[in-house]
């Protein structure tokens, strides 16, 4: 079985965060993928980003079916309207995804990074300075036009996963990347 996991927080006063990209999008994915003629298995826990792992450990059949699974988060490094796919990397410093490795003792897995950055005209990323600064940005909400914008993105990020599921991840970096 195929799954795919959107981190964010649980709760109303969450529902439209930039923290919560990978779930907004994971939600908006699955209706697009819902007729595909792939079985994929969506998950949005329902703990907070930083306890994922235990969740998506339960939902995976053992280390085989890391090949078959898909995190989708946000990520401040990259700019709003933007995503990345990697595989076995690094946390790289993001609480949910150290949740998940440590609870998969893995980091083969492929992830697939919403960004949820401001740019400039020139692409030029304008995240906040300082640990506090950061927090209140990321738990503050998408504006209607940023939600926008990610709206847009999840149509890629729903080509993405269809390409990994039934081409390769390889193909899917090298176009979508």
């Amino acid at each position: 079985m195929k799954l795919v996991v959107g981190l964010g927080n649980p709760g109303k006063e969450y529902q439209n965060t930039r923290h919560n990209a990978g779930r907004i999008a994971v939600g908006l994915i699955e209706q697009k993928l819902k007729d595909s003629k792939i079985k994929i298995k969506f998950l949005i826990p329902e703990n907070f980003m930083n306890s994922s792992g235990p969740a998506v450990a339960k939902a995976m059949a053992g280390k085989k079916s890391l090949k078959d699974l898909i995190i989708v988060y946000d990520d401040i490094d990259l700019p709003l309207g933007k995503m990345k796919i990697s595989f076995n990397r690094s946390s790289g410093g993001h609480n949910g995804l150290n949740s998940i490795i440590k609870a998969l003792k893995s980091m083969e897995f492929l992830r697939i990074r919403i960004g949820i950055s401001p740019a400039t005209p020139s692409g030029k990323i304008r995240k906040p300075k300082g640990e506090k600064a950061v927090i209140n940005f990321i738990l503050g909400e998408f504006k209607k036009s940023e939600l926008d914008i990610l709206k847009k993105l999840s149509k890629k990020v729903a080509e993405a996963v269809e390409m990994i599921f039934t081409e390769s991840k390889e193909k899917a970096m090298s176009i979508f990347n």
